[in-house]
Parts: C-alpha cells; structure tokens; sequence
C-alpha cells in the first residue's frame, strides 16, 4: 500500500484527482525483461515519451514518485489557469459600467467558490494522465515510487530492478526558496502549496517578479487580497522587452498591487498582526506586514533522490548535462523538460520529448537547438514573444529593423475595450526575414502561434501581409506590421518612380 500524497483538502474533487494521479491501492508490476524504454517522471515530457514509445510499439516502463502529471496538471498550469479565469470574470464584472452594466456595487465574490472550481476541473482533465489510463489503453508498465539509478543500464524502483536499452530522465524542477533568515520559521507558500488555500489572504506578499509572481500578484489582487509585489531586479519579467515590463508595471500598479523593486530581502519575522517582511530599497529600511508570503524565485532542477552518479549521468546546479540530442554522458540516458532545459515551460517539454522518442529509439538525430519556442505570461494583458529580443540582439551584434503598432490602431481592440498593448516584430536588417516578435494583447498568447508558424516555415513577413485576415479582429495587427513593413521599402526614390510613372499614365 501506498502512502496517499499530501493533496488538500481532500474533498471529493481532490479525492478524484489523487485516485487518477497517485492511487493509493496500486501494485506496482513486476518488470518485464529489458525495457526499451524506462521513463523517470510523468509529467509532461515523461508522458509524452511514455505514449508516444508505446504507441510506437515500445516497450515502455513509466516511473512517478509523486503525481502523474506532473506540476502542469497538479500545480502549474491547470490550477493557475483556472483561476485566472476566474479573476479576469471578476475584473470585467467589476468593470462593466462602460459597456452599460449597472448595480455593479452590489456584486459579491467566493473565494472558496473559484477554488472549488478550479479543483473539479483539475479533477476532470486528470484522467487523461491517470496510472490506470497508461496501464490499461497505452500499455505502459507504470511503477509509483522513488526511482533510482543503480547502474549505467538499471533502475530500481520500489524493490525492483528496470533493465533498459535506453532511458529518459523527466524529473522536473522544484521551487528554488531562497535563503532569507526567518522564511522558513514564519512559512510561506510556493506554486506547489498555494492551490490549496480555502481562505483569501488578506494580505499577500508575492517574492518574485517572474511569470508565475506577476501571474498570482494580478489574480489575488483581483480577488481582492491586499498585495505587495517585491522583486531583486529593477523590472517585472526581466527577460522581456523593456516596453512591455513598463507596460505591465503600469497596469499592476493600477490595480492596486504595491510594488517593491529593486529590494533586498534582510528577513521575515513574526508582527503583532502576523508576518513581517523587512527588507531594504534604495538604502532605506521597509516593513511589509503580510497574512501569507508566496514565493516565486524561480526553479532548480529535481535531480535528488535519482543516484544520477550510479548511472554515470553528469550534472549541475542547471540539470542534466545534455547534448543537442538530449543524451547525457550516459550515451542510453537521456532528458527532456525542466530537469535539463532553460526553457521551462509546458509545451517546450512536449517538443523535447517528441526529440528524446527520435534519438533514442530510432536513431535520429534531431536536435533541441533547432526548436523556436514561443512563450506567454498569462497576466492581463499576456506578453507572449517568440525569438530573439532587443536585448539580446544587442549583445550578440545582430542588426535589426524593429516595427510596432499599438493595438489603439486595430478596430477590433478598441471595440472590445482591450486596446492597451501592442505588438513588435524583430526583422534582420535589409530583410523580412522574422527573428523575434512581441505580442501584449488580452490574448497574445492566441496570436503569437503567427509569427511562430512563419519562422518555423522560414516564411517572413511579407508572407504575412500577403495572407487575409477577417475583419475585425485582433490578429489584424500582425498583418498591420506587415504593411508597415512594405511602407518602409517605400524610399523617396522608389516614391519618386512610382510617382513619374503614373504621372506618365494620365497623359491623353
């Protein structure tokens, strides 16, 4: 019998969840010869591999110490999801006056309510990833414990010893906390504890100004929590372009978020009503006190546990040192997601998998490198960019022609009120060939899939502008770079011809 993980509450939605994704009376198999296949993980890289070797006709073992799933279905994405949605339904409510709503005072949010939600749906969407649903329709030997490498060619897990031709390591990452006195004392929460908060903070610290910080900070501000954003840097999402960090800033702030950047955190303590923060800013010393602290610091890889040094698997504090193939120093072991990537995200795991199941099982030799990754912070407005941006075209020397048009100029944004944003594209200099493009839109995370497609295909923008888009909407602002981009081609001289020739066409 296995110990139940720590899934609370444990209502009849959590119940569902756990019996899917970690069931409590499951027996493990007994292994099965040599596996081509031995996946460590089940979240998202790990089950792509798993479904797409078995499918394939491999025999697969699967190995999840925790949750199946992983944290995209149990603490990341799903969850977080959920109740940005249900955060957006509250903004708009509380902002319909505009479009004639009335009686909006009147209006009542339950916290416990859009909790209870986003449980049953994590609930429902769980059952695809369920021990029973791999074992029973893909075929997969599914193993619930620690696995640990024992050799170059063997894990054990629970007591057993999986034999593998090759093997792939989706352990994933954890939260990094950092080090600051009095934390642990005084608890805190991260993105694996927050989802199962029953009660709103009245007060929330959020430590971090990344993706997940400034996701969270938005939505308990919406749901009416009092929140402090504090960040190390001296911007929100460091990693995008500057525009759209200020653009971003200027909304939280609007909405009421306090926000605290450039700060050092000299600890945490206990207050008369609950937690306090003290950290220094500027040279000058700040108390925050706070009901909860979440913090969102970023992820360190999860290689505890693995023995990775048993199987000859090099590492570092960054993960599993891989190749542009995914190999390890192992040449049978392989990663693929958080535990060896930089790109931390859902949808890059599935794409390095798909990688793992070419190289490893088929020889191929396709390579992690050749990948363009889009990515999206899912605040409101969302920033989603995909390769290179300004900045980092500026230290690697690359000349670009850089177009933007503000999303006031598309009709569509201005008629449904969401006109605060813009989108940029990143052109090699002289060409419309598209290196990088920036998307803030209330749904750029749905229209940046455009300027992907085009890199991927090598089709620029010129492609773009020769595609129709329906009118009105507000993907029209990516055919709008395009046109401005033909407007730049336009010089005086070229102006100057055109013009000659059609006046030379008016003569009689």
């Amino acid at each position: 019998m296995l110990a139940p993980p720590q899934i609370i509450p444990l209502d009849h939605y959590n119940q569902t969840l756990v019996n899917n994704v970690h069931p409590t009376d499951w027996v493990n198999p007994d292994p099965d010869g040599c596996y081509n296949l031995v996946v460590i993980g089940a979240g998202t890289a790990g089950l792509i591999c798993a479904a797409g070797a078995a499918g394939l006709g491999a025999k697969v073992a699967l190995v999840e110490q925790h949750l199946m799933g992983g944290d995209c279905l149990n603490v990341g994405c799903v969850p977080s999801k959920a109740l940005i949605r249900a955060s957006r339904a509250v903004w708009d409510a509380g902002n319909s006056t505009r479009f004639g709503l009335q009686g909006g005072d009147r209006l009542s949010f339950d916290f416990g309510v859009a909790m209870e939600r986003m449980r049953n749906l994590r609930a429902e969407l769980s059952a695809h990833d369920s021990a029973r649903r791999f074992r029973d329709q893909l075929g997969v030997d599914v193993f619930i414990g620690q696995g640990r490498f024992v050799s170059r060619e063997c894990i054990a897990v629970d007591g057993k010893q999986l034999f593998f031709k090759k093997a792939v390591v989706c352990s994933g990452a954890r939260p990094d906390v950092p080090p600051v006195p009095g934390l642990a004392e005084s608890g805190y929460l991260t993105n694996e504890t927050i989802f199962s908060l029953t009660e709103l903070p009245p007060r929330l610290a959020v430590i971090g100004t990344g993706p997940v910080g400034c996701e969270l900070a938005q939505v308990f501000a919406r749901f009416g929590s009092r929140v402090t954003l504090i960040g190390h840097g001296s911007r929100l999402l460091g990693d995008e372009e500057h525009d759209a960090s200020r653009l971003l800033q200027r909304v939280l702030l609007r909405e009421g978020i306090e926000l605290y950047l450039e700060a050092n955190l000299q600890g945490v303590g206990q207050g008369e009503t609950g937690k306090m923060i003290r950290l220094e800013q500027h040279g000058r010393s700040v108390q925050l006190p706070a009901d909860q602290i979440l913090v969102a610091t970023g992820r360190r890889p999860a290689t505890d546990g693995l023995d990775l040094e048993q199987g000859g698997i090099a590492y570092d504090r960054s993960g599993i040192r891989v190749n542009q193939r995914l190999q390890s120093s192992n040449r049978r072991v392989y990663a693929a997601g958080d535990i060896c990537s930089s790109h931390k995200f859902t949808h890059s795991a599935d794409a390095l998998a798909r990688i793992v199941i070419a190289n490893a099982l088929f020889m191929g030799r396709q390579k992690a490198s050749s990948l363009i990754i889009p990515h999206c912070t899912y605040t409101d407005p969302e920033i989603a960019r995909v390769g290179i941006s300004e900045q980092e075209a500026d230290q690697k020397g690359i000349r670009l022609t850089t177009l933007t048009v503000p999303l006031s100029e598309i009709d569509r944004c201005v008629l449904d009120g969401e006109s605060e944003g813009f989108a940029s594209v990143h052109l090699q200099a002289g060409t419309d060939r598209i290196l990088g493009a920036t998307l803030v839109a209330r749904h750029a995370g749905e229209m940046i899939n455009e300027f992907s497609l085009a890199m991927v295909n090598g089709l620029g923008l010129s492609a773009i502008g020769r595609t129709i888009h329906p009118y009105p909407t507000q993907a029209e602002v990516i055919k709008r770079l395009a046109d401005a981009y033909q407007r730049s081609r336009l010089t005086p001289l070229a102006r100057r011809l055109l013009a000659g020739w059609l006046k030379w066409g008016r003569r009689p």
